[in-house]
């Protein structure tokens, strides 16, 4: 072997002439990935869902194993890109003619906030932590959950959010983080708190150690009443 041997570093045993295939080769999957997107239709385009992203990253395994590497041929290939599309569409197809089928593929919308309190079965079965949901909640501009009427976590991963209006607008747990909402076991003065496990509001006393009548929480954190900001 020879050191800084720019053939070798370069490119290895191949012949210069190689990337002129490799060129070819990655119009041949640029195209073969433009159509498979075209065919799909708009909706592959759109959102991703479960089923959708392993095609999507079948799809870029196969891309790029025919562009880099001078031993994997086309045609194979091509034949993998045309059946990930028959695939693809004989799901949505399948889809289209179940709701069943649809909704165990790309699974439904989940309630995780509802009438200003946490919807506590969904966030138990969900792999998202509060911190989490406190950031997209404040990202849309919800101070506390009483602004929020429904919050529904949608089958691409957004949450949808309606809200109460003015009037409406109820006493509800803050989602500004920590160091801008005290928790307490024993509230230090007579006032309404909410459970930080599910939301629920409840008037306590001073130096009150109650738990929770709906989750069985027993740490507090004083209710906001702040009306949203549009």
């Amino acid at each position: 072997m020879v050191s800084f041997d720019l053939q070798r570093m370069l490119m290895g045993e191949l012949p210069w002439s190689f990337l002129l295939e490799v060129a070819g080769r990655v119009f041949v999957a640029f195209l073969a990935v433009f159509l498979f997107l075209k065919f799909s239709g708009r909706r592959g385009i759109k959102q991703l869902s479960r089923f959708e992203l392993v095609v999507i990253l079948t799809l870029g395994s196969a891309a790029g194993d025919v562009t880099f590497y001078e031993d994997v041929p086309i045609l194979p290939v091509v034949l993998v890109f045309l059946t990930l599309l028959l695939l693809y569409r004989g799901t949505v197809y399948m889809m289209t003619r179940s709701k069943a089928c649809e909704a165990w593929i790309d699974g439904l919308p989940i309630t995780v906030v509802k009438d200003g309190v946490y919807e506590i079965h969904s966030l138990r079965n969900l792999n998202i932590s509060s911190n989490e949901l406190f950031m997209e909640l404040r990202q849309q501009g919800v101070e506390h959950l009483g602004q929020v009427r429904l919050g529904l976590l949608e089958t691409d991963g957004d949450l949808s959010l309606y809200f109460y209006g003015p009037e409406d607008t109820r006493p509800g747990l803050s989602v500004l983080p920590f160091e801008h909402r005290p928790e307490y076991t024993s509230p230090p003065a007579a006032g309404l708190y909410c459970c930080v496990a599910c939301g629920f509001a409840a008037y306590h006393e001073a130096q009150d150690t109650l738990t929770c009548d709906r989750c069985g929480h027993a740490v507090w954190s004083p209710a906001l009443d702040t009306l949203r900001n549009r």
